[in-house]
Protein backbone atom coordinates (compact mmCIF):
# COMPACT_ATOMS: atom_id res chain seq x y z
CA UNK A 1 0.00 0.00 0.00
CA UNK A 2 3.10 2.08 0.76
CA UNK A 3 4.42 1.93 -2.75
CA UNK A 4 0.51 2.28 -4.43
CA UNK A 5 -0.03 5.72 -2.52
CA UNK A 6 3.02 7.91 -4.04
CA UNK A 7 1.33 6.74 -7.85
CA UNK A 8 -2.27 7.50 -6.98
CA UNK A 9 -1.04 11.17 -5.93
CA UNK A 10 0.62 11.64 -8.76
CA UNK A 11 -2.15 10.68 -11.23
CA UNK A 12 -4.49 12.38 -9.00
CA UNK A 13 -2.29 15.84 -9.84
CA UNK A 14 -2.55 15.05 -13.56
CA UNK A 15 -6.17 14.93 -14.06
CA UNK A 16 -6.34 17.77 -12.01
CA UNK A 17 -4.13 20.01 -14.22
CA UNK A 18 -5.70 18.94 -17.29
CA UNK A 19 -9.58 19.59 -15.79
CA UNK A 20 -7.82 22.58 -15.03
CA UNK A 21 -6.68 23.12 -18.78
CA UNK A 22 -2.63 23.00 -17.99
CA UNK A 23 -0.93 20.82 -20.58
CA UNK A 24 1.43 18.66 -19.72
CA UNK A 25 4.52 17.11 -21.80
CA UNK A 26 3.44 14.41 -23.82
CA UNK A 27 6.41 11.14 -23.62
CA UNK A 28 8.65 11.64 -26.55
CA UNK A 29 7.85 9.25 -29.04
CA UNK A 30 9.74 6.27 -30.48
CA UNK A 31 10.31 6.51 -33.92
CA UNK A 32 10.55 3.31 -34.42
CA UNK A 33 7.80 2.07 -32.86
CA UNK A 34 4.52 1.67 -35.63
CA UNK A 35 2.31 4.34 -36.09
CA UNK A 36 -1.65 4.18 -35.37
CA UNK A 37 -2.57 5.81 -39.10
CA UNK A 38 0.20 3.17 -40.68
CA UNK A 39 -2.08 0.08 -39.85
CA UNK A 40 -3.39 -1.89 -42.51
CA UNK A 41 -7.11 -1.35 -43.20
CA UNK A 42 -9.55 -3.58 -42.36
CA UNK A 43 -10.70 -5.50 -44.56
CA UNK A 44 -13.16 -4.50 -46.99
CA UNK A 45 -12.15 -0.82 -46.64
CA UNK A 46 -10.92 1.35 -49.63
CA UNK A 47 -8.15 2.06 -50.50
CA UNK A 48 -6.30 5.41 -50.24
CA UNK A 49 -6.68 7.68 -53.09
CA UNK A 50 -2.80 6.77 -53.88
CA UNK A 51 -3.06 2.93 -53.96
CA UNK A 52 -6.47 3.25 -55.59
CA UNK A 53 -4.68 5.01 -58.90
CA UNK A 54 -2.03 2.79 -58.84
CA UNK A 55 -4.22 -0.43 -58.77
CA UNK A 56 -6.38 1.43 -61.65
CA UNK A 57 -3.35 2.35 -63.61
CA UNK A 58 -3.01 -0.84 -66.31
CA UNK A 59 0.17 -2.12 -67.16
CA UNK A 60 1.58 -0.74 -70.48
CA UNK A 61 0.31 -2.83 -73.94
CA UNK A 62 2.83 -5.16 -75.58
CA UNK A 63 4.25 -3.64 -78.16
CA UNK A 64 3.46 0.16 -76.75
CA UNK A 65 5.83 2.61 -78.00
CA UNK A 66 8.71 3.41 -75.81
CA UNK A 67 8.54 6.73 -73.95
CA UNK A 68 9.70 10.04 -76.06
CA UNK A 69 12.33 10.21 -73.83
CA UNK A 70 13.73 6.99 -73.98
CA UNK A 71 17.31 6.60 -75.71
CA UNK A 72 17.14 5.86 -79.42
CA UNK A 73 18.61 2.41 -80.24
CA UNK A 74 21.31 1.88 -83.07
CA UNK A 75 21.39 -1.80 -83.79
CA UNK A 76 17.66 -2.57 -85.08
CA UNK A 77 18.40 0.09 -87.89
CA UNK A 78 21.37 -0.38 -88.46
CA UNK A 79 21.37 -4.39 -88.89
CA UNK A 80 17.81 -4.06 -90.56
CA UNK A 81 18.90 -1.76 -93.41
CA UNK A 82 22.11 -3.84 -93.96
CA UNK A 83 20.31 -7.10 -94.58
CA UNK A 84 17.54 -4.97 -96.46
CA UNK A 85 20.66 -4.00 -98.92
CA UNK A 86 22.20 -6.97 -99.10
CA UNK A 87 18.98 -9.16 -100.49
CA UNK A 88 17.95 -6.49 -102.54
CA UNK A 89 21.62 -6.61 -104.23
CA UNK A 90 21.19 -10.13 -104.60
CA UNK A 91 17.72 -9.62 -106.34
CA UNK A 92 19.47 -7.03 -108.78
CA UNK A 93 21.94 -9.75 -109.90
CA UNK A 94 19.15 -12.39 -110.60
CA UNK A 95 16.68 -9.97 -112.38
CA UNK A 96 19.16 -8.10 -114.24
CA UNK A 97 22.47 -9.69 -114.68
CA UNK A 98 23.74 -7.42 -116.59
CA UNK A 99 25.43 -5.24 -114.67
CA UNK A 100 24.95 -6.69 -111.51
CA UNK A 101 25.96 -10.30 -111.84
CA UNK A 102 29.73 -9.31 -113.03
CA UNK A 103 31.24 -10.13 -110.21
CA UNK A 104 35.03 -9.62 -111.88
CA UNK A 105 37.36 -7.54 -109.65
CA UNK A 106 38.47 -5.23 -112.94
CA UNK A 107 34.81 -4.40 -113.14
CA UNK A 108 33.97 -3.32 -110.05
CA UNK A 109 36.95 -1.57 -109.81
CA UNK A 110 36.05 0.41 -112.92
CA UNK A 111 32.49 1.02 -111.86
CA UNK A 112 33.64 2.46 -108.11
CA UNK A 113 36.43 3.94 -109.38
CA UNK A 114 34.08 6.01 -111.80
CA UNK A 115 31.72 6.20 -108.99
CA UNK A 116 34.00 8.41 -106.95
CA UNK A 117 35.46 10.26 -110.14
CA UNK A 118 32.48 11.61 -111.79
CA UNK A 119 29.05 13.24 -110.21
CA UNK A 120 26.03 11.02 -110.15
CA UNK A 121 24.57 10.23 -113.04
CA UNK A 122 21.48 12.58 -114.24
CA UNK A 123 20.70 12.99 -117.96
CA UNK A 124 18.30 15.87 -118.39
CA UNK A 125 17.02 14.68 -122.00
CA UNK A 126 15.18 11.68 -120.70
CA UNK A 127 11.71 11.95 -119.12
CA UNK A 128 10.83 13.20 -115.45
CA UNK A 129 11.83 10.34 -112.99
CA UNK A 130 13.88 8.47 -115.86
CA UNK A 131 17.24 11.12 -115.48
CA UNK A 132 19.42 7.79 -114.55
CA UNK A 133 18.16 5.68 -117.66
CA UNK A 134 15.99 3.60 -114.80
CA UNK A 135 12.12 2.64 -115.06
CA UNK A 136 9.73 5.41 -113.38
CA UNK A 137 8.36 2.56 -111.08
CA UNK A 138 11.58 1.43 -109.90
CA UNK A 139 12.64 5.10 -109.38
CA UNK A 140 8.91 6.29 -107.92
CA UNK A 141 8.26 3.28 -105.92
CA UNK A 142 10.89 1.06 -105.14
CA UNK A 143 13.14 4.21 -104.01
CA UNK A 144 9.96 5.43 -102.40
CA UNK A 145 9.75 1.97 -100.25
CA UNK A 146 13.58 1.71 -99.59
CA UNK A 147 13.58 4.66 -98.22
CA UNK A 148 10.86 4.62 -96.00
CA UNK A 149 11.66 1.40 -94.54
CA UNK A 150 15.32 3.03 -93.64
CA UNK A 151 13.61 6.00 -92.27
CA UNK A 152 10.55 3.99 -90.22
CA UNK A 153 13.16 1.54 -88.80
CA UNK A 154 14.88 4.26 -86.88
CA UNK A 155 11.72 5.87 -85.71
CA UNK A 156 10.18 3.21 -84.25
CA UNK A 157 13.16 2.85 -82.52
CA UNK A 158 12.58 5.92 -80.76
CA UNK A 159 15.42 8.12 -83.38
CA UNK A 160 13.47 11.56 -83.27
CA UNK A 161 12.46 12.60 -86.95
CA UNK A 162 15.20 14.91 -88.12
CA UNK A 163 17.68 11.82 -86.96
CA UNK A 164 15.65 9.48 -88.76
CA UNK A 165 15.67 11.77 -91.82
CA UNK A 166 19.60 11.85 -91.41
CA UNK A 167 19.70 8.40 -90.84
CA UNK A 168 18.05 8.00 -94.12
CA UNK A 169 20.21 9.83 -96.06
CA UNK A 170 22.94 8.30 -94.62
CA UNK A 171 21.74 5.32 -95.80
CA UNK A 172 20.83 5.93 -99.32
CA UNK A 173 24.49 7.27 -99.69
CA UNK A 174 25.64 3.72 -98.57
CA UNK A 175 22.96 1.94 -101.23
CA UNK A 176 24.37 4.26 -103.83
CA UNK A 177 28.05 4.40 -103.63
CA UNK A 178 28.59 1.08 -101.80
CA UNK A 179 25.93 -1.21 -102.65
CA UNK A 180 25.25 -0.55 -105.99
CA UNK A 181 28.39 1.62 -107.44
CA UNK A 182 29.86 -1.71 -108.72
CA UNK A 183 27.47 -2.33 -111.16
CA UNK A 184 25.76 1.32 -112.04
CA UNK A 185 27.22 4.92 -111.75
CA UNK A 186 25.15 6.57 -108.64
CA UNK A 187 22.09 8.15 -109.25
CA UNK A 188 21.59 12.07 -108.67
CA UNK A 189 17.38 11.23 -108.94
CA UNK A 190 17.87 8.65 -106.24
CA UNK A 191 20.30 10.39 -104.02
CA UNK A 192 17.68 13.23 -103.64
CA UNK A 193 14.39 11.48 -104.02
CA UNK A 194 14.50 8.34 -101.71
CA UNK A 195 15.38 9.88 -98.17
CA UNK A 196 12.72 12.72 -98.79
CA UNK A 197 9.73 10.33 -100.34
CA UNK A 198 11.30 7.68 -97.74
CA UNK A 199 10.64 10.17 -95.03
CA UNK A 200 7.01 11.38 -95.91
CA UNK A 201 5.88 7.82 -96.32
CA UNK A 202 7.72 6.47 -93.89
CA UNK A 203 6.29 9.01 -91.05
CA UNK A 204 2.87 8.36 -92.53
CA UNK A 205 3.75 4.43 -91.94
CA UNK A 206 5.17 5.47 -88.09
CA UNK A 207 1.68 7.52 -87.56
CA UNK A 208 -0.35 4.99 -88.73
CA UNK A 209 2.06 2.06 -86.34
CA UNK A 210 2.10 4.02 -83.09
CA UNK A 211 -1.74 4.93 -83.49
CA UNK A 212 -2.77 1.38 -83.81
CA UNK A 213 -1.25 1.09 -80.23
CA UNK A 214 -5.05 2.24 -79.06
CA UNK A 215 -6.80 -0.61 -80.80
CA UNK A 216 -8.50 -2.70 -78.09
CA UNK A 217 -8.58 -5.63 -79.90
CA UNK A 218 -5.23 -7.47 -79.96
CA UNK A 219 -5.05 -9.26 -83.49
CA UNK A 220 -6.73 -6.42 -85.18
CA UNK A 221 -3.75 -3.93 -83.66
CA UNK A 222 -1.01 -6.68 -84.67
CA UNK A 223 -2.85 -6.70 -88.45
CA UNK A 224 -2.94 -2.97 -88.72
CA UNK A 225 0.94 -2.73 -87.57
CA UNK A 226 2.12 -5.68 -89.80
CA UNK A 227 -0.10 -4.03 -92.37
CA UNK A 228 2.54 -0.95 -92.07
CA UNK A 229 5.84 -2.34 -91.03
CA UNK A 230 5.51 -6.38 -91.62
CA UNK A 231 9.42 -6.72 -91.05
CA UNK A 232 9.69 -5.04 -88.33
CA UNK A 233 6.91 -6.36 -86.64
CA UNK A 234 8.37 -9.96 -87.63
CA UNK A 235 11.64 -8.64 -85.92
CA UNK A 236 9.77 -8.39 -82.84
CA UNK A 237 7.78 -10.50 -82.38
CA UNK A 238 10.73 -13.14 -83.37
CA UNK A 239 12.48 -11.36 -80.62
CA UNK A 240 15.21 -10.18 -82.54
CA UNK A 241 15.10 -6.82 -81.46
CA UNK A 242 12.50 -5.07 -78.96
CA UNK A 243 11.73 -1.91 -81.23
Amino acid sequence: MAQIRPCAAALLAVLSAACAGQSTNAPPVDSAAPRADSAPPPAGAAAPPERAFMAATPPPRAGAAAPASAEPSWAPPIVHSLAMFTVTRSVEAVLWPDPFADFRLERWGYHYGEAITKPPLFDASQPAFRWDHDPWPINVIGHGLLGSEIYLRARTCRFGAAAAVAFAIAGTHLWEYGYEANGVRPSALDLVYTPLAGALLGELRHVTWRAAGGIESAPARLFVRALVDPFGELERGAGVFDC
